[in-house]
């Protein structure tokens, strides 16, 4: 069987592109090692910013996702891709190669999302979702009036800050060097906010609390001392990494590893499109993720019609 179009990954843009598919009358399916949909938006405590769809946890949001393309048909296929064969001959057909089987597609979205960069310390996993975080303009608004802290020293992080310091009592940035490496005018926007206290040569050790956190313990690598900050969030803000590693040299990607696209979500390799995280971007968020699903299926649809396949 050879499917018009696969889709790797089943978060917000996956999903978003199956039902574009299906209403396309697309031979589709979607392929994600995980039989739980839904992506990074699963460890969402809460979405407040999806239009039409307010104070659902991320876990009820993607459920929304899923129930909606099964309404509609679609098929899910659980495996893990281990990568992707350009096919020869006439009509270019490409082989997903996967840890259950092989399948082919004429056109291939690629949707597998990103990572954040965790802290690896001691009770950050256990209250992802709880109140720590990785996305101040997704979860910021749950902490009006709160003390929270911001961890990292990149644009992202003080970015992070500046938003907070909007809405919150209290933000502590917290760097782990003595200097922060984003831009210089984000930089004195930062430092002249009374509310935030920037937490120098600093590491987090711990993120502490029961259902919800409760605080962290910071350790001032100068002056050797532990301190322990009752904060009701954490944002961490160290990086982001896509899951795009199996993708290396099928199709063009930054340093970074993000695919190279542009809105039309074409990618550099005929037949393949890139959406949502994975894509080189300015802004990811749940939204940007479904319209690239949209946006890729649009491109694809257009492709196999032009290919006359």
């Amino acid at each position: 069987m050879i499917y018009d179009l696969l889709i790797i990954g089943s978060g917000p843009a996956g999903m978003g592109a199956a039902i574009y598919a299906v209403r396309a009358g697309l031979k589709a399916a979607v392929i994600d090692r995980s039989p739980v949909s839904g992506g990074q938006v699963q460890s969402t405590y809460e979405v407040d910013n999806y239009l039409g769809l307010p104070g659902l946890s991320g876990g009820d949001l993607s459920d929304r996702f899923r129930q909606h393309t099964d309404r509609l048909g679609v098929q899910f296929i659980t495996a893990d891709v281990c990568g992707i064969e350009s096919g020869a001959g006439q009509q270019a057909v490409y082989t997903v190669h996967t840890d259950q089987s092989d399948f082919q597609a004429r056109t291939i979205i690629l949707a597998t999302g990103a990572s954040h960069s965790l802290l690896g310390v001691p009770g950050e996993k256990e209250l992802m979702g709880m109140g720590v975080s990785y996305c101040a303009t997704c979860d910021g608004a749950f902490y009006r009036n709160s003390t929270v802290a911001v961890v990292g020293g990149g644009d992202v992080a003080v970015e992070d800050a500046i938003f907070l310091a909007g809405i919150c009592k209290k933000v502590y940035l917290v760097h782990r060097r003595d200097r922060l490496r984003a831009a210089e005018s984000l930089q004195k926007r930062l430092l002249s906010l009374e509310n935030v206290e920037v937490l120098w040569n600093s590491e987090v050790k711990e993120i502490v609390g029961g259902e919800m956190v409760e605080g962290i313990s910071v350790y001032d690598n100068k002056n050797k001392q532990q301190l322990q900050l009752e904060v009701e969030g954490v944002f961490i803000a160290v990086g982001i990494v896509p899951d795009t590693d199996i993708f290396r040299g099928l199709v063009d990607m930054d340093e970074k590893g993000y695919v190279i696209a542009d809105e039309t979500c074409v990618t550099s390799r005929k037949g393949i499109f890139a959406a949502g995280d994975i894509r080189k971007k300015a802004m990811r968020q749940i939204i940007t993720a479904v319209a690239d699903g949209a946006n890729a299926v649009h491109s694809a649809h257009e492709f196999l019609n032009a290919e006359k396949i």
